[in-house]
């Protein structure tokens, strides 16, 4: 059986349901994942959370990009994921379906290039390529086999390099510190 349905904009009321697909193809320790680090804090890009339903299951797929930024450079980035099928409608197009739409629309939005930690023999057909190992840097364990990158716009990934994180944690990083204990004291100590 092949599906037809097209990918369409979440909406507030579907994040009961996404849950509810994430438990069912992740399962619970799903959140205990460094991708889902870069997710804390963090808002989906509007228009690139998309899902799929059908009549039978309601909501049968599931995908999101969000903004991060590589290195003090702050090189903006999307991470892809999760990327959600239900089990009784898994190979038959919909997380194909749901990729395509999330990647034409994020090129139409401009971004130049996307992240994921994932199983490389799926993501290879939609040309996704292992990132150079030591390159990006991901918050907390992860293969670095499975980091893997599109680019939207040719030579986009040359321009990454260190620590991925989302960008409201780059700013809060690079902020300057107020002390309040009155040190290290202005001047040194004389004596």
């Amino acid at each position: 059986m092949t599906f037809t349905l097209s990918p369409v904009d979440q909406t507030e009321h579907d994040h009961d349901a996404i849950e509810h697909l994430l438990d069912l193809a992740f399962g619970l320790s799903r959140i205990a994942k460094t991708s889902y680090q870069l997710r804390l804090g963090n808002t989906a890009i509007e228009g690139l959370s998309l899902v799929m339903r059908d009549k039978a299951l309601g909501l049968i797929g599931a995908i999101s990009f969000w903004p991060i930024a590589v290195g003090p450079e702050m090189t903006p980035a999307l991470l892809l994921g999760p990327l959600a099928v239900h089990p009784e409608r898994q190979n038959m197009g919909v997380g194909r379906a749901l990729i395509a739409e999330g990647l034409t629309r994020a090129k139409a939005k401009g971004h130049k290039l996307v992240l994921l930690v994932g199983d490389p023999p799926f993501y290879a057909r939609f040309d996704f390529r292992q990132v150079p190992e030591g390159q990006i840097d991901l918050p907390g364990p992860f293969d670095p086999r499975r980091l893997m990158f599109i680019e939207l716009e040719a030579g986009a990934l040359a321009k990454a390099h260190g620590l991925a994180l989302p960008p409201w944690r780059w700013t809060e990083l690079s902020a300057p510190r107020a002390t309040t204990s009155g040190w290290p004291p202005a001047t040194a100590p004389q004596g």
